[in-house]
């Protein structure tokens, strides 16, 4: 069995979908179709990872998916994992390509910028909210931001990404004046 040190969350159990166990799944990082659905999944019983194959999968839109788990057979049984994360192996992980994925990819990661003007490897960063949405504007594509202060569009250009992050999902920027 895989230490639970290799396993990477992808999704959580969100709720039941109907009364024979199907459940919805809201997804992280990756897309739904980006699951290798010969794998199996893990969600995390007392401390141990408990292996689940994917029986059926239906994808909702582009972060939830309606899911069938060998054993989970029950309104009951779906309700017992309710908000529990789901993991999979980090070897059955897409590698984040924004070429092929799109940055659609950063939805669900966190925004740092550099605190004044200091751009060198140990400079200071701070949180400037959670990426909620990708606009795909013709050589101009943005992100949106969801930020203290409301949301807020930030041009993606990759002069101003400073660092990616895919472990911790996070990216630093260097953030045009004024937009914040």
């Amino acid at each position: 069995m895989a230490g639970s040190n290799n396993l990477h969350q992808i999704a959580q159990v969100l709720k039941s979908n109907g009364t024979d166990g199907e459940l919805v799944m809201g997804f992280r990082e990756i897309a739904p179709e980006d699951i290798n659905l010969n794998e199996p999944v893990f969600i995390i019983f007392d401390g141990l990872p408990v292996p689940f194959f994917i029986e059926s999968f239906t994808k909702r839109g582009n972060t939830k998916a309606l899911v069938r788990l060998t054993d989970i057979c029950s309104m009951e049984d779906v309700e017992e994992i309710a908000g529990k994360a789901v993991y999979v192996e980090e070897e059955s992980l897409p590698e984040v390509s924004f070429e092929e994925d799109g940055y659609a990819a950063l939805i669900g990661w966190i925004l740092l910028a550099p605190v004044g003007e200091d751009l060198s490897d140990d400079m200071e960063v701070e949180e400037v909210g959670e990426i909620t949405d990708f606009i795909d504007i013709p050589n101009n594509p943005c992100i949106e931001v969801e930020t203290k202060n409301g949301a807020v569009m930030i041009p993606l250009h990759e002069d101003l990404i400073l660092s990616v992050d895919p472990e911790n999902l996070e990216i630093i920027m260097q953030i045009p004046a004024g937009l914040l």
